[in-house]
């Protein structure tokens, strides 16, 4: 089943909110407020984020969370896994004609996902925030 849900584009703009505040742990409070995000939904995300080794986490006092690797080997594949699941199309029947159709999908999809970064997002958004806006 091909399932890309909203905790995917969340993680994801949680994870370019991390990014951006550097290499030191960021309470995870901080990246929620930040973005707008919903503390106990972004806990569990960061809990599934950490268990499939994106994230490390550090308690105490200048705790929080940061990268386990760099920013620029986090492809958005990766968080898309961790949190929604593999994105495959299964048979659940004998299959058929459309078959085809919705693998080649899953295959291009995994294929995009797996071709941008985290810091790839960092610039994506930088450049958004820099465009100039045109209002008439």
């Amino acid at each position: 089943m091909i399932a890309v849900t909203d905790k995917s584009r969340v993680a994801v703009d949680a994870l370019t909110e991390l990014a951006q505040r550097g290499d030191a742990p960021v309470p995870i409070l901080e990246v929620a407020e930040a973005r707008g995000i919903a503390l106990h939904v972004l806990e569990q995300l960061f809990a599934s984020l950490r268990r499939a080794g994106i994230l490390q986490s550090q308690r105490g006092v200048k705790g929080g969370y940061s990268f386990r690797e760099r920013t620029t080997q986090v492809t958005l594949y990766q968080v898309v896994e961790a949190v929604d699941g593999r994105l495959d199309h299964r048979y659940e029947d004998a299959p058929t004609a459309g078959d085809s159709v919705w693998q080649e999908a899953c295959e291009r999809l995994r294929a995009l996902l797996s071709d941008v970064t985290i810091a790839d997002m960092v610039e994506r958004e930088a450049r958004a925030l820099d465009a100039p806006m045109f209002h008439i």
